[in-house]
């Protein structure tokens, strides 16, 4: 298995907005992702996509070994995605998910970290991020990355009018060394091929 993080394309949308619909109550529509991609001048749009050979399965199977093919073909699937906006000194980190199937493997942190690589890539000063203020778990992951608190949106989240948190992480002399010693752990733990962090973003998806 490899995998890939890299700037999100159109051919992406349909599987991106699967993954949104199974992980939100409020989905992103197709629209949004497609100018997110192709039009929007600020957007860094990144997925994380993995490569692994699987098994042929039925006839497909059979005519192969038949005629004495390889009977495994490399399966690639975008697995977890994740949205940054970068104007002028600010990125923000807009949305994060993972698919149903390959949550619990650390993917959601990968990709925040390498929002946040790319961040500093760009000379933001700062990264923000809202979190509904029940999502303790995810507070616990932004915190882990030196994100503090900084704010209450009331009735923030329209489908139940829950409130958000405003989290933020300045990026300065003393953050960014530890945040590059936990990019470095997470990259040792997941191997990966980078195509994101420090690429050019793409003129169009």
């Amino acid at each position: 298995m490899s995998l890939n993080l890299r700037y999100m394309r159109t051919a992406d949308i349909a599987r991106v907005v699967s993954i949104d619909r199974d992980a939100f109550s409020t989905p992103w529509s197709p629209r949004s992702y497609a100018y997110e991609v192709g039009e929007s001048t600020y957007s860094h749009m990144v997925v994380l996509e993995r490569s692994e050979a699987r098994q042929v399965q039925g006839w497909r199977r059979l005519l192969r070994g038949l005629s004495g093919a390889e009977t495994k073909e490399l399966v690639t699937e975008v697995i977890a995605y994740g949205g940054l906006w970068n104007i002028m000194d600010e990125a923000h980190i807009s949305t994060i998910a993972t698919a149903v199937e390959a949550r619990g493997n650390g993917y959601g942190e990968l990709l925040l970290a390498a929002m946040i690589e790319r961040s500093i890539t760009l000379d933001a000063t700062y990264v923000v991020l809202e979190v509904r203020v029940s999502n303790t778990v995810a507070q616990k992951l932004y915190e882990k990355y030196d994100f503090e608190i900084t704010d209450r949106k009331k009735n923030y989240y329209r489908d139940n009018g829950e409130d958000a948190f405003d989290m933020r992480l300045d990026l300065t002399p003393e953050t960014i060394p530890r945040f590059r010693e936990r990019f470095a752990a997470i990259k040792a733990r997941h191997p990966i091929t980078d195509f994101y962090t420090d690429s050019q973003r793409p003129i169009s998806g």
